[in-house]
């Protein structure tokens, strides 16, 4: 099967199953997606090609829309359109397991078939009640920040993670703040370039005088 094949029948049998959860299919953006009061909980799905088949990737995540409003003005980020939906948290079945470079082979029907299945019972294991505990910017605080010393699993950009990460310290009020800020300056001042380091203090100086008044 054709990767657009492949796509339309993923999106044609997983449809019912995400519309009873309260999903509505964005084909354009390869995604389910539900609106929250902070922002969105989305599965996308990945497609690509894999010799007479497919491989299918399946992420899971959220957008808090407080954080990336902040955030996106501050990321080095090439297109002005992929801002809008842009995920807080992501991270892949595969990743969310533990399993490195996990991805569903497509070949036939029938893989088609068994690769529905197990996509909806790692969501109904695992996955939607996961999606329900990262609703809230005290969640998206936790998850990005509280090993600020070691990558983050729920967000692929590290050095994102770090814009992300203090934005959502700041507003949860986290009283780790200000060793947040500068842990994350020593990262960015290794792993990041020069545009993103003068971006991070622009940051820095902006939450040093937010308020929500």
């Amino acid at each position: 099967m054709s990767i657009k094949t492949t796509e339309a029948k993923l999106y044609y049998a997983l449809y019912d199953f995400f519309e009873k959860e309260g999903f509505s299919l964005l084909m354009d953006k390869k995604q389910f997606r539900v609106n929250t009061a902070a922002g969105f909980k989305n599965i996308i799905f990945l497609v690509s090609d894999y010799e007479d088949g497919a491989w299918l990737e399946v992420h899971i995540g959220c957008r808090n829309e407080q954080v990336e409003q902040t955030a996106q003005q501050f990321l080095n980020v090439n297109s002005m359109d992929f801002r809008p939906d842009a995920n807080t948290l992501i991270i892949s079945t595969g990743q969310y397991n533990d399993v490195k470079y996990f991805r569903y082979k497509i070949k036939d029907e029938d893989d088609l078939v068994a690769t529905c299945e197990s996509v909806k019972d790692f969501l109904m294991e695992l996955g939607f009640d996961f999606l329900n505990t990262i609703a809230h910017l005290a969640d998206v605080d936790r998850l990005l920040n509280s090993e600020p010393l070691k990558p983050c699993k729920y967000l692929y950009n590290q050095v994102h993670r770090c814009f992300k990460g203090l934005i959502a310290a700041k507003f949860n009020d986290n009283p780790r703040y200000q060793y947040i800020e500068e842990t994350y300056r020593k990262y960015l001042a290794k792993f990041a370039n020069e545009i993103e380091c003068s971006n991070y203090e622009r940051l820095v100086v902006y939450l040093k005088y937010y308020g929500s008044n």
